[in-house]
């Protein structure tokens, strides 16, 4: 299988489980004409439904189609490989005659003509009529066999439409729960008075906070080619290095310490020469 058709299929299973709910293992319809087509061209038939589905399959068989193999099959290896399959109870054993692939078919996915595809049935079949006819159900998935290759159909024209209604149903309810949440904002400032706090509430009683927009303004100079700021010295080590300063301060301002006084020679000079009183009454003293 090549990509693209690849991305494709992936794609188109993903829309089908997101509107109509399906889910794998995917149930597979089967009639006698695939499964002769697929022995035809030596092609592993739930191989190549597991790659072209993108998941698991339950391969199933109605009781009409066994009989239509029973019919036209030359080969018993082909029944025997249907039988097993599980078996769709259709209801049209009792018949002499089994119904054809549209009948049968439509009966087991639409039983009540209602447009829906209520169980989800994958149809694989190489009926036209019956392919015709799935596609004015919705949410039917249609694969079929093509020179040796499986193809999947594209979305119906009836598939497509309930695909859009259902996505503008959720655009809508998007839009309403939205719309609800902001309806009746109003401004409120905290009964503290605290500056720079305000709510934003909802007459509902929801708490609604919108979200803050940035201002756009003239950018700031590049950080890389500015002059770096001086450095700012914490308090404490300012207050130290005042304490220092006041400290140098306090020893200059006190006094030096005197110095050694010099003697005086003349003083010396004068205390050597003074006249020495004799104990006889007599001064003397040195010429």
């Amino acid at each position: 299988m090549r990509g693209k058709r690849s991305k494709q299929y992936r794609k188109l299973m993903q829309q089908y489980g997101m509107t109509f709910g399906f889910r794998e293992p995917f149930q597979v319809l089967l009639d006698a004409g695939i499964i002769q087509d697929a022995a035809r061209f030596k092609m592993d038939l739930v191989g190549s439904l597991k790659r072209t589905l993108h998941g698991e399959v339950k391969p199933m068989i109605t009781q009409c189609s066994i009989r239509h193999l029973y019919n036209a099959s030359l080969d018993q290896s082909l029944v025997d490989e249907a039988k097993t399959y599980e078996r769709r109870r259709c209801n049209h054993h009792t018949l002499e005659k089994p119904l054809s692939t549209l009948e049968c078919l439509s009966s087991v996915v639409d039983p009540r003509s209602s447009g829906t595809n209520k169980h989800r049935y994958v149809v694989a079949s190489q009926d036209g009529e019956a392919r015709a006819f799935m596609r004015n159900v919705a949410g039917v998935p249609l694969v079929y066999i093509n020179r040796s290759v499986m193809i999947m159909e594209p979305m119906a024209g009836a598939t497509e439409r309930v695909r859009e209604l259902e996505e503008r149903v959720k655009f809508r309810a998007g839009l309403k729960s939205k719309r609800g949440g902001q309806a009746g904002v109003k401004r409120k400032r905290d009964p503290e008075g605290e500056s720079g706090s305000e709510n934003r509430t909802t007459e509902g009683g929801g708490g609604y906070e919108a979200p803050k927009r940035r201002k756009r303004g003239p950018k700031g100079p590049n950080p890389l080619s500015t002059k770096k700021p001086k450095r700012n010295y914490p308090a404490e080590q300012a207050q130290a290095t005042n304490r220092e300063i006041d400290s140098h301060r306090d020893i200059d301002k006190q006094p030096e310490p005197s110095l050694r006084k010099r003697r005086n020679r003349k003083h010396g000079l004068a205390r050597d020469n003074r006249p020495t009183i004799d104990t006889s009454g007599e001064m003397t003293g040195e010429a």
